[in-house]
């Protein structure tokens, strides 16, 4: 078998000792004589499966006691509803525009009630290079909540530790009592994350956390109780919380590996860790397209430029067409640009080892020639 180095935005790639253990327990998990996709999901073979993915995704990322953790399902683009619904209690709350996934969830809060833009780093061609000039943010001190992306997986913008420690200081100065609401789908798990500066954070998990089909939201308990009664049970972050994610069906393979992978994580020795690989592959990366002598482009602010995602242009869309099609002759999967903004991207997940960005520099610097 030969697989792919896969650079997929998402659905992405998934360790492949989690693909092994998976393939191997498939048809019998643990001698129960069924898949544990095949079983109720309130018997005791899926209890222990979820309970023991939230223990150890509560280790990975020092969960307080005072959150829940929630496997939901919808994406994460559920959640830019879902988030309003629950938290806005009649009251604005306001957006930090640095992307297209931090713009189509002002969008959908401005659907349900007021929903303030803060700042957006939008250029006047379209594109986000950059993030704001966080002292000069003006809050709304009785926001329901602040709302951000933390990293945008379309145009390569991270908040990265520094900045958003002085997002969260600016935040509590002028705004104490509002919760920070974030977007943390494409770079969750790629390094620690102090959950306690967060009321709410969500993320899809088709990208470090397993296949798509399960959203993952950790939210402060004194966050359940914001909605009315006239939110749908399944949108209530508080019904979904009594029940412990079980007001249907949940997604259960999808949750199972998301747990496989939470394991592979603590054996590579946490996030610590897995943040050293990832900036070690990110600055490879960079590394080359900015010693390419301007045959490779990215515009992204170095100050946060993600560390997951990297997008970067040639000279002509024929070019970058051209090197696609090469990339994926040599072995390469996924290296195609959004659909919104075209180029390449290549995303650096978790899963992506240190030899598919060497093989990726090799070929860059082949095909530039």
């Amino acid at each position: 078998m030969t697989r792919a180095w896969n650079f997929s935005a998402g659905p992405a790639a998934i360790p492949l000792e989690v693909l092994q253990q998976a393939r191997e327990e498939f048809l019998d998990w643990h001698g129960i004589g069924a898949s544990i996709m095949e079983v109720s999901h309130r018997g005791k073979a899926f209890m222990s499966v979820i309970e023991a993915a939230e223990a150890d995704l509560r280790e990975l990322l020092a969960i307080p006691d005072d959150y829940r953790v929630l496997f939901l399902q919808g994406g994460a683009s559920m959640q830019f509803v879902q988030a309003p619904l629950n938290l806005a209690a009649g009251k604005s709350a306001d957006y930090l525009v640095t992307g297209s996934w931090s713009k189509k969830a002002h969008k959908e809060a401005a659907r349900i009630g007021a929903a303030r833009i803060v700042a957006t780093t939008r250029e006047e061609d379209g594109t986000f290079t950059r993030l704001p000039d966080i002292e000069r943010l003006v809050f709304d001190k009785d926001a329901a909540y602040f709302h951000l992306c933390t990293n945008e997986t379309i145009h390569g913008v991270e908040v990265h530790e520094q900045a958003e420690a002085r997002l969260f200081e600016a935040l509590a100065r002028a705004a104490s009592d509002v919760p920070l609401v974030a977007d943390v789908s494409s770079h969750i798990l790629s390094r620690p994350l102090d959950v306690r500066r967060y009321g709410l954070i969500y993320a899809g998990a088709q990208k470090n956390i397993g296949p798509s089909g399960v959203t993952l939201v950790i939210m402060r308990d004194d966050l359940l109780n914001r909605a009315g009664e006239n939110v749908s049970a399944q949108l209530s972050y508080r019904r979904q919380a009594e029940s412990g994610s079980m007001l249907n069906t949940p997604p259960t393979f999808a949750i199972h590996v998301a747990g496989l992978v939470f394991k592979w994580l603590k054996a590579q020795g946490g996030l610590e860790a897995i943040a050293a690989v990832n900036r070690e592959k990110a600055r490879r990366l960079y590394e080359a397209i900015d010693n390419s002598g301007g045959f490779y482009r990215n515009t992204v602010d170095t100050a946060c430029r993600s560390i997951m995602n990297v997008p970067f242009n040639l000279a002509t869309k024929e070019l970058e067409a051209r090197f696609v099609k090469e990339s994926e002759a040599a072995g390469f999967i996924g290296l195609k640009g959004h659909k919104s903004v075209g180029g390449i991207r290549a995303s650096l997940y978790n899963a992506v080892p240190l030899e598919a960005v060497e093989a990726l520099v090799g070929f860059m610097r082949a095909f530039a020639g």
